[in-house]
């Protein structure tokens, strides 16, 4: 699993009920703990924070922006 820093852009591994967030909300770390938890802040799309909680490193997921293989040459799909 990668290593998990600050800013990188995560996503929710399980359901927090207590917080009303479901599994696969996309939020940002903001805060990394020396104990081992992580600052993370929701943010809706018209940029308000709608959720900013400690987690664990097994309830989060880092998300990457583009693919860390190279891809072969792509060919357009046609009609």
């Amino acid at each position: 699993m990668d290593k998990i820093k600050l800013f990188d852009v995560v996503a929710l591994t399980e359901d927090l009920p207590k917080y009303k967030l479901r599994r696969g909300e996309i939020g940002a770390v903001v805060e990394v703990h020396p104990t081992g938890g992580y600052e993370v802040e929701f943010v809706s799309q018209d940029g308000y924070t709608y959720a900013l909680i400690t987690v664990k490193k097994e309830q989060l997921i880092v998300l990457r922006q583009k693919p860390l293989h190279t891809s072969r040459k792509l060919v357009p799909a046609t009609l």
